[in-house]
């Protein structure tokens, strides 16, 4: 699932390590987890675009991709689904 794929990326570009188990699709990120502060979202959106093969453009991200880690989720599934 993609949301378990996304889980992973994050967890390992924020280098959770075993805390990225705990994140489920409601989970706050932005604002809720210390390590993800702007310089990491950079860090993240880098990790999902190698992953998934995706292209994000600047314009693209706002705050509420990044608010949990469903939202997240569904923006990876809607660059893949374009």
């Amino acid at each position: 699932m993609v949301i378990d794929e996304v889980r992973r990326v994050v967890g390992d570009a924020l280098q959770l390590g075993a805390r990225a188990q705990a994140l489920q699709p409601s989970t706050q990120l932005l604002g809720a987890i210390p390590e993800l502060d702007s310089m990491a979202v950079v860090s993240v959106i880098t990790a999902l675009e190698e992953h998934f093969g995706i292209s994000v453009a600047d314009d693209e991200i706002g705050a509420a991709t990044f608010a949990t880690l469903g939202s997240l989720s569904a923006f990876v599934e809607q660059k893949l689904d374009a």
